[in-house]
């Protein structure tokens, strides 16, 4: 007479099926995951003298290692999620380049009491690699389909100290500045008037400037104590433009 199944038998069969290719799948991330941060250090490395650092701050390197990159582009592209480039995310949109989030991250110093301001959220991880080195990230997208998208996508993940706007984020968020640390993750024309009013003292921004078609720099900008604005020219780099009714 063949033996009986029990439902939890058949439970325990089916998961001593799925456990080897879900510890599979595991594995690949992590490797993946390990390949990226080698990736972000050769550049760091090949670009030092631009950043005039040789090595990022260890910290920024474990979040963006600890992030679920595959989690923030569309299904189809998960096998891609850990290479070191840009990647389409709709609506003529891209999650930037692993390298250039972890530099933009690093360049701003961020701190465990830092309130900052992103502009452009996009996929969201560029506020999710924030929000894991700040006090508090409030977050600006003006395509609303990609906003909503982010703000179930981060509340899904756990990121609660994450505030999303749906609004042109060249005027900033005024209602809650001033921000410690302001990310820009597209390309201005020029530098925003808003966002240096809403950078508080001692604060840092970090923005790419200049055209679609053109070389765009990415600027380092610093406020001191007195609110006096020094700008330094870190590297050239390609985002898509800052787009809005400014």
């Amino acid at each position: 007479m063949p033996a009986l199944h029990t439902p939890a038998r058949g439970l325990q069969f089916i998961l001593a099926c799925l456990l080897p290719l879900i510890c599979t799948a595991d594995d690949d991330v992590k490797h993946s995951r390990l390949q990226m941060i080698e990736l972000i250090r050769d550049d760091v490395d090949r670009t030092s003298l631009y950043l005039d650092k040789e090595a990022l701050d260890p910290k920024v390197l474990r979040v963006m290692g600890e992030t679920p990159r595959h989690r923030f582009v569309p299904s189809d592209l998960h096998n891609q999620a850990y290479e070191n480039r840009p990647l389409p995310i709709g609506h003529g949109q891209t999650i930037s380049q692993p390298y250039i989030v972890a530099i933009m991250t690093d360049l701003v110093a961020p701190k465990a009491t830092h309130k900052a301001l992103e502009i452009g959220t996009g996929s969201g991880y560029q506020a999710a690699v924030l929000s894991q080195l700040v006090d508090m990230v409030f977050t600006m997208e003006v395509i609303e389909p990609l906003g909503k998208q982010a703000t179930q996508r981060l509340a899904q993940l756990g990121y609660d100290n994450i505030e999303v706007d749906i609004a042109d984020g060249y005027f900033g968020w005024e209602i809650e500045a001033p921000f410690d640390i302001i990310v820009v993750t597209a390309a201005a024309s020029h530098v925003p008037p808003p966002l240096i009013k809403q950078l508080k003292p001692g604060g840092r921004m970090i923005i790419p400037v200049g055209s679609r078609f053109m070389t765009q720099q990415l600027l380092l900008i610093n406020k001191d104590l007195k609110e006096k604005i020094t700008v330094r020219q870190i590297l050239p780099v390609r985002f898509v433009p800052l787009t809005g009714d400014h």
